[in-house]
C-alpha cells in the first residue's frame, strides 16, 4: 500500500506566510527606492534651475539692481518657483545673489523650497 505524499496544511500556511513577508518587504523597499529617486531628481533639477538663474545674472552687461523677484518657470517636465534676492555688500561694485528654488505640486499650494544657492557678482 502506498502512502500519500504531499504538503500538510500547516506547511502550506507557513510557506504562504514566508512568501507574504518577503513580498511586503520587497514592496516597501521599492517604494523607498522610488521616493529616493524622486527626491534626488527634484533636487538635481532645482540645482540646475538655481545655477541657470545665477549665470543669467552674471551674463548681464551691468550689475543687477538690488531687488527681490519671484518667477515661475518651466524646466524639464515641471514648474518651478525661483525667488532671486539681489543684496548690496559693503563694496558697491559687488552684489550678493541668493536664489531659492521650489517645485510646484499639483494642489496649487506654495511650493516648498528644495534648493538654495548664493553667489557674488562683481562689476567688470
Amino acid at each position: 500500500m502506498k502512502t500519500a505524499r504531499g504538503f500538510t496544511l500547516i506547511e502550506v500556511l507557513v510557506a504562504l506566510l514566508v512568501f507574504s513577508i518577503i513580498a511586503t518587504v520587497a514592496a516597501q523597499m521599492s517604494s523607498q527606492y522610488i521616493s529616493t529617486y524622486e527626491r534626488v531628481r527634484d533636487k538635481t533639477f532645482a540645482g540646475w534651475v538655481a545655477d541657470n538663474r545665477i549665470n543669467e545674472l552674471r551674463l548681464q552687461e551691468s550689475l543687477p539692481p538690488v531687488s527681490v523677484t519671484t518667477d515661475d518657470i518651466e524646466y524639464g517636465p515641471f514648474r518651478w518657483q525661483v525667488r532671486t534676492s539681489v543684496i548690496n555688500t559693503q563694496d558697491p561694485a559687488i552684489r550678493r545673489i541668493e536664489v531659492a528654488v521650489g517645485k510646484f505640486r499639483g494642489d496649487g499650494s506654495e511650493p516648498p523650497q528644495l534648493h538654495s544657492l548664493s553667489a557674488f557678482i562683481g562689476a567688470d
